[in-house]
């Protein structure tokens, strides 16, 4: 039988443009947003996602936090010929 986790992962959603409080949208990259909130209401507004954020304000860059899940499968016993199992 196989158990589900769920895998969480980190997507980029959006980079700064220097100088100053300036974002890019990875699904818009023609129009730049003044101002972080702007930035996750746009987001939000066109991909409809209500979740966790990650922000590495170092890196300049905004992620998205989503679950996944996985399937795991349990690994199938060893059967040894050498003692006739096989």
């Amino acid at each position: 039988m196989a158990k589900v986790e769920l895998e969480e992962f980190n997507e980029l959603i959006a980079k700064r443009v220097p100088p100053g409080d300036k974002w890019e949208l990875v699904i818009d990259k023609e129009n730049t947003i003044e101002g972080l909130v702007q930035t996750l209401t746009q987001y939000m507004r066109k991909t409809k996602f209500k979740g966790h954020y990650r922000l590495e304000p170092l890196n300049g860059k905004l992620y998205a936090i989503k679950e996944e899940q996985i399937e795991v499968l349990e690994p199938e016993p060893e059967v040894w010929d050498l003692y006739g199992e096989y």
